[in-house]
């Protein structure tokens, strides 16, 4: 999709089963619209009434009066009713739509964005969207409905005033016009400063803990307040435009009222016809000719800033995406093969060389070796070949190429266990089935082949497990990741690193853990050389320096005494 599809349909979303709410919201604009031009109207004919000019008796324009009241309740009670109603819907479309799509992104992707975008995109510009968008929208239809029906008026009166009127608003155009684009640019400065701030603030919350080791509160605070000082400097530019643009349009329109005002004074006293009532008329509906034209670029311009908003979020959706291939990886029943593979994160910069080496369905292995060494590397570019990973050479699934399937498909049947495991602030069951509806027998199985009976018994299934899962120990967490995958039925499951920060019992029972499964490929990146784990393992992978220097199994290795050996003895 391109980012021009994506910015229609994201912008569709405020209409989605929301036209009903829309269209009465539209009627009590375009009614309430009309009420300045009644209103003026029965003021100038009170003016003539009571100086003896009048065509209505009091009595006729009290009567008129209270149709006008009830007219007015009427568009309020219409607009108090649909209006808050269509605005909701509308942000609930939009943002449930935005986030749909954020999912579907690919790993490979998302991971090379900053998150900040997307937070500032779902909070600060929904909140721009909300009020320069929607809510002026029916703003906007109020003021042109007031300025066509207020000068269609006058010019039923005295078109000769309505030149008059008509000439004297080109002031507050003109003001508006030249400054309405520098407002644009202004609203789309603050949205990027507020992604900015959001990004430092979500940085210094994640690394509270490594700030407080070592001591560094101070420089973050400042780091802290040279965002905010920017961020605010740039809405304290926003707001002194707003208020220039705001006083400007003020003057001028005071200026064109009293001008008006005067004219027809003197039209009024020189008997051409036109009475006090209609010069006060003709006073109050400059009211609603002068607004409208002073307001008009600063509401087209927050519109347009608005939907400069939604474009940019639709190019990052859009941006560095990949759609994958179109064949459905099934169950591995063979292997993964890797042929020939070399990959770099820097033109000119190869990390992995010429890796080949095959997995077999069903077995498990560990990759091992030194830091740096390329092992993380190889498994990421694994779980990254159905995501559009640039690297020469191929990975096969079962003889299936991973560029030319699907990257669904591909997570239909790889789960992947990291280090820092993500935990939901919800139910121990609900981080395992992941909000998902399984058989009660099949959440209880994997409860089960993941060793997290204890947990359950002690605390039960609904538990909550605290924000990113503080209220569970890191091998808790490590063993509900493992019971997502095997509730998830997948036929691979590869593991980054995930004892590193665990107690050495916790880390060996959490390994053991994993080679205990039964019934899927396992493949595991570990720093530990553990030799009863090592033992396990149907094959140990060696790399160093991005290539495979060794391979066998942990006896193999020893007996080459070569690079493994040499490494197994400095662990020991």
């Amino acid at each position: 999709m391109t980012n021009k599809n994506l910015y229609v349909e994201l912008k569709s979303q405020f209409h989605r089963d929301n036209h009903v709410f829309f269209i009465l919201s539209v009627i009590g604009a375009l009614l309430s619209g009309f009420l300045g031009m009644g209103v003026s109207w029965l003021t100038g004919e009170l003016i003539d009434t009571a100086s003896g000019n009048g065509r209505w008796s009091i009595g006729q324009l009290l009567v008129i009066s209270a149709i006008i009241a009830a007219f007015f309740l009427f568009a309020s009670y219409l607009t108090y009713y649909a209006k808050p109603r269509y605005i909701r819907k509308a942000m609930q479309n939009y943002k449930e739509k935005l986030f749909s799509k954020l999912t579907e992104k690919n790993i490979m992707s998302f991971r090379s964005e900053s998150t900040s975008t997307y937070l500032s995109a779902l909070t600060n510009d929904c909140t721009s969207i909300e009020t320069n968008l929607l809510d002026k929208e029916f703003w906007f239809i109020f003021r042109m409905t007031s300025f066509m029906a207020s000068l269609a008026l006058m010019i039923f009166y005295s078109p000769i005033l309505t030149l008059v009127a008509i000439g004297v608003t080109f002031l507050p155009l003109t003001v508006s016009l030249m400054s309405g684009k520098k407002l644009s640019k202004q609203e789309v400065a603050v949205s990027d400063m507020n992604k900015s701030f959001t990004a430092t603030v979500t940085d210094c919350l994640n690394g509270f803990s490594v700030v407080k080791a070592f001591r560094a509160e101070e420089p973050v605070s400042g780091l802290f307040s040279k965002e905010n000082t920017r961020l605010e400097n740039t809405k304290y530019k926003r707001s002194k435009l707003q208020i220039f643009i705001n006083t400007l349009g003020q003057l001028s329109g005071m200026t064109a009222q009293v001008t008006v005002f005067f004219v027809g004074a003197y039209m009024a006293v020189s008997g051409t016809g036109i009475t006090a009532g209609t010069v006060i008329m003709f006073v109050n509906l400059m009211n609603f000719v002068v607004a409208p034209v002073a307001e008009l670029p600063g509401l087209l311009s927050a519109r347009k800033a608005s939907r400069a908003l939604i474009d940019k979020i639709a190019k990052s959706l859009t941006e560095s995406s990949f759609k994958g291939g179109t064949s459905k990886l099934q169950a591995l029943e063979k292997g993964i093969s890797i042929k020939d593979v070399s990959f770099a994160y820097e033109e000119g910069k190869e990390v992995l060389h010429d890796i080949s080496v095959d997995f077999e369905a069903g077995r498990s292995y560990a990759i091992v070796g030194a830091s740096g060494s390329g092992k993380s590397t190889l498994l990421n570019l694994i779980m990254s070949g159905a995501c559009g990973a640039e690297y020469s050479g191929s990975i096969l699934w079962d003889n299936e190429d991973l560029k030319d399937s699907s990257s669904d498909s591909f997570f239909d049947q790889v789960s992947s266990i990291d280090q820092n495991v993500f935990v939901f602030n919800s139910s121990i069951k609900d981080n395992i089935t992941m909000f998902r509806d399984f058989p009660e027998e099949e959440v209880e199985e994997a409860i089960r082949r993941s060793n997290l009976n204890e947990l359950v018994e002690d605390k039960g299934e609904g538990y909550l497990c605290g924000e990113s899962g503080k209220a569970l120990s890191g091998g808790e967490k490590q063993r509900i990741s493992i019971a997502r995958s095997l509730l998830k039925r997948s036929s691979v499951l590869v593991a980054d690193e995930i004892t590193a920060a665990l107690d050495p019992k916790t880390a060996y029972k959490v390994s053991s853990d994993i080679l205990d499964l039964t019934g899927l490929t396992r493949i595991v990146v570990t720093h530990s050389l553990e030799e009863r784990l090592m033992r396990r393992y149907d094959k140990i992978l060696v790399m160093k320096d991005g290539r495979i220097e060794e391979e066998g199994t942990f006896d193999e290795l020893m007996a080459m005494k070569k690079y493994f050996h040499a490494l197994f003895m400095v662990k020991v």
